[in-house]
């Protein structure tokens, strides 16, 4: 019975943010383009971002989103700005200042800063039309006032929940101008799980003289010699060009002997697979996985653009799990 209750709680919360996030859906008007330009031609400055309490959080995290996709930006601790941090805001920044009332006490020093210096821009984050922030602010986003969720309305929680929603909005704005994309996203994220998902075929390969080619026109006996040194179970062939032509797996080699004995006197084009599957640098790891599990294969070569039979780097499929590619 009081796993029912809590299901009705969680729902009830859920419904009364929903709400609220309609309600600021509805509310967005030009300020909010305003604040998306303003930051795209930031060129000279910075974007700051500060608040007190719940919203100093929420802030913390908007700016942490912005600088995860290519604007600039940092948090700076309301109450310290009180006690020499304001030196950290110049001119020609950008001040976005997050509060649900607009009148936090932490909030006074830094709005009146920001104001006597007219090169920097002040955003103010507000629901309170008549408060000191929402007056102050240079470009003001006035979201609505929303009902908490819970009892009493008193935890902040449908406010908070706007707050962040309207700071991804501005993020994902900003990232969409300036063409921020997965390359770039990259750059920013190099470890943990969200790292190993944007890793490409070009970070994984192998290259150079750990490419283990062989000519076409070479015999069987140094094939089998290469393919020990390399010691990948696999060997790309070329011919005369430096063109792919093929590729010669150890398990091909095994079948073949099977049923012709010693092919060490055979040349190598008369036993290769021609044709071997490329696959382009660019391309996600994860793709490259589920292009080996489609062909039930471990081993795919690696060409560049359009130039498929020009092999620049070769994928074993211990290269992905090593790096925990799924």
């Amino acid at each position: 019975m009081k796993k029912d209750i809590y299901k009705k709680i969680a729902k009830d919360v859920i419904n009364t943010e929903i709400v609220s996030l309609n309600k600021l859906k509805n509310s967005l008007d030009i300020n909010f383009q305003k604040v998306v330009e303003k930051i795209l031609n930031c060129k000279k400055g910075k974007v700051i971002l500060s608040g007190v309490g719940k919203s100093g959080i929420i802030a913390k995290k908007i700016s942490s989103t912005l600088a995860s996709v290519g604007t600039p930006s940092f948090f700076v601790d309301a109450s310290s700005c009180s006690h020499g941090d304001l030196g950290q805001i110049s001119s020609n920044d950008i001040l976005i200042l997050v509060s649900n009332s607009g009148e936090s006490t932490e909030l006074k020093n830094i709005i009146q800063f920001a104001s006597r210096n007219k090169n920097i821009t002040l955003i103010g984050v507000v629901s309170k039309k008549n408060s000191l922030l929402y007056r102050a602010s240079d470009i003001k986003i006035l979201i609505p006032e929303v009902k908490e969720a819970g009892p009493g309305g008193i935890v902040p929680t449908s406010s908070t929940i706007v707050q962040l929603a309207i700071g991804d909005a501005i993020a994902i704005a900003t990232m969409k101008q300036k063409k921020f994309g997965q390359k770039d996203f990259k750059k920013f994220h190099p470890s943990g799980s969200l790292g190993s998902k944007l890793k490409s075929v070009e970070d994984l390969m192998l290259t150079g003289k750990k490419i283990p080619f062989i000519s076409e026109s070479s015999n069987m006996r140094n094939a089998l010699k290469t393919i020990s040194q390399k010691k990948l179970g696999v060997l790309v062939v070329r011919n005369n060009k430096k063109r792919t032509t093929g590729i010669i797996t150890d398990g091909q080699i095994r079948r073949k002997s099977e049923k012709k004995g010693d092919l060490q006197q055979l040349k190598v084009k008369d036993v290769m697979t021609k044709n071997p599957i490329s696959i382009n640098a660019d391309v996600l790891a994860a793709q490259a996985l589920s292009l080996m599990n489609s062909k039930r294969i471990t081993f795919l070569c690696v060409h560049r653009k359009k130039q498929k039979n020009k092999t620049i780097g070769v994928l074993h499929i211990h290269n992905i799990l090593e790096n925990n590619i799924q």
